[in-house]
């Protein structure tokens, strides 16, 4: 890049402040996929917010003139009282506020970042690239060319800044970092290497699709620890249903080295949940790889299968005669799930015949017992089905013949006892006996001898 070429499209004004010619107007960032053009399309979630709230710090308290000023050097410093303290601010601090300025200010403020980029001072550089991802946002031009050649800045603080840009600008800009990133990625330095994945993953949340891209190309890498870093990021867009995922699943699983086979299958149970069909495929796969902790995770994931799917049935069932004992043990705990009782009976038959585990073997038999045919006559009685309930008509003729609701005979009521009287005077006068008069016949029969009751005959029955 050339030292400053763009100064011949900048116009300045010595008196303490900065214009810029073309539009100032803040143009919104498209990711585009560098190889067709085309906007990448963003994930949903992410889809609300991804632009950076400007940091605040001291030079929040400043007027943009001043932050104005300050970065371009002709303030040289300015005092601001900060959380309860007063702050000298330098042209360093006045980088660092770029972000703050108003709109109208953007295209000044974009040319001094540029030119803060380039400047002797090494905390000037460092706090331009502080505020490049949130200033981005705004203006991003140019910006990114310069974050690629100060990650081989000559002093490591400002490599170490550049590589912090560009972790945080990933998640938002991953076609402005697409080529610093994935030289990063495979730098030999541990600490770029490490920012550049923390800026992969923070990416996999807003654009998956561009991840998805970044692990198709790790995968072909000879560097086994780079294939084995990629096949970790497959687990966090698995979720995405698309052909690209699922191709890097499938190259994942063919991989020589057993720990990226091993990586990628952890994900299958998941992808099972997601997408039987897809599911249902590499498991069938990941069940015959040489590598136990491979096959382990196939296990996991048939046991999220839908069982009913057919040829996750046979999988099953196939996965009942492997010849690792784990497969075998994992497969045969379904089978119960997965058929009928006659038709289990006719499998366990056939799988003891090769079955050497005696713990299998044993969970086997009890699949096969049948306590109606082979029970004892506890077995058997308890296989049967409950007995109806009594009615309660049926329990009050039992009562009544003297036998309890289990037919057995009911024990005769004891008599009640008779409570003791309580002592009395025997020199008390008796009392006077009641006379008992018994109705008569006409009483019975309902006449009355009561002659006021009937009129005579020779007066009128009524008045």
């Amino acid at each position: 890049m050339d030292s400053f070429s763009n100064l011949d499209r900048h116009k300045f004004m010595m008196d303490g402040r900065l214009r810029a010619t073309g539009d100032s107007m803040a143009k919104k960032y498209v990711a585009r996929d560098p190889r067709t053009g085309k906007p990448i399309r963003m994930e949903k979630s992410a889809a609300l917010d991804t632009s950076y709230e400007p940091v605040k710090g001291p030079w929040s308290a400043l007027h943009p003139s001043d932050i104005m000023s300050l970065a371009e050097g002709t303030l040289p410093e300015r005092e601001v009282r900060w959380i309860n303290d007063t702050i000298t601010l330098t042209r360093k601090h006045g980088v660092r506020g770029l972000s703050h300025v108003p709109q109208h200010m953007i295209g000044p403020a974009h040319a001094l970042l540029l030119l803060a980029f380039e400047d002797d001072e090494i905390d000037v550089r460092i706090a331009a690239l502080d505020v490049l991802p949130e200033f981005a946002v705004r203006r991003s031009n140019e910006l990114f060319d310069w974050l690629s050649v100060l990650l081989d800045d000559e002093e490591p603080s400002v490599r170490k800044a550049a590589s912090a840009a560009l972790s945080r600008a990933a998640p938002t800009f991953p076609s402005g970092v697409r080529s610093s990133l994935e030289n990063e990625l495979r730098s030999a330095s541990k600490e770029r290497s490490q920012a550049a994945w923390k800026g992969l993953e923070a990416l996999s949340k807003t654009w998956p699709d561009v991840v998805a891209d970044h692990v198709d190309s790790l995968l072909l890498e000879p560097d086994v620890h780079l294939r084995r870093r990629a096949a970790k990021m497959i687990s966090a867009i698995v979720s995405r249903k698309t052909s690209a995922v699922w191709d890097l699943v499938s190259w994942a699983l063919n991989d020589e080295d057993p720990q990226v086979r091993r990586t990628v299958a952890k994900s299958l149970p998941r992808l099972a949940q997601q997408d039987t069909r897809m599911g249902t495929m590499f498991a069938e796969r990941a069940i015959n790889d040489v590598d136990a902790d491979v096959r382990l995770s196939a296990i996991k994931t048939i046991q999220k299968l839908n069982r009913g799917h057919g040829r996750a049935r046979d999988l099953i069932l196939s996965g009942a005669r492997s010849t690792d004992v784990r497969v075998r043990r994992a497969c045969i705990d379904l089978l119960p799930k997965l058929m009928d009782e006659d038709e289990l009976r006719v499998l366990v038959d056939d799988l003891l015949k090769t079955e050497a585990d005696p713990n299998l073997a044993a969970k086997l038999m009890k699949y096969r017992f049948d306590a109606m045919l082979e029970g004892s006559e506890a077995e058997k009685n308890a296989a049967l089905a409950p007995a109806l309930a009594v009615p309660d008509i049926d329990k009050e003729v039992l009562l009544a013949q003297g036998k309890r609701i289990g037919m057995a005979p009911s024990t005769p009521d004891q008599p009640a006892p008779v409570a003791e009287e309580p002592p009395t005077n025997r020199e008390t006068t008796p009392a006077p006996s009641v006379e008992i008069r018994r109705p008569s016949q006409d009483e019975i029969m309902g006449y009355h001898d009561d002659d006021d009751d009937y009129p005579d005959d020779d007066e009128p029955a009524y008045m």
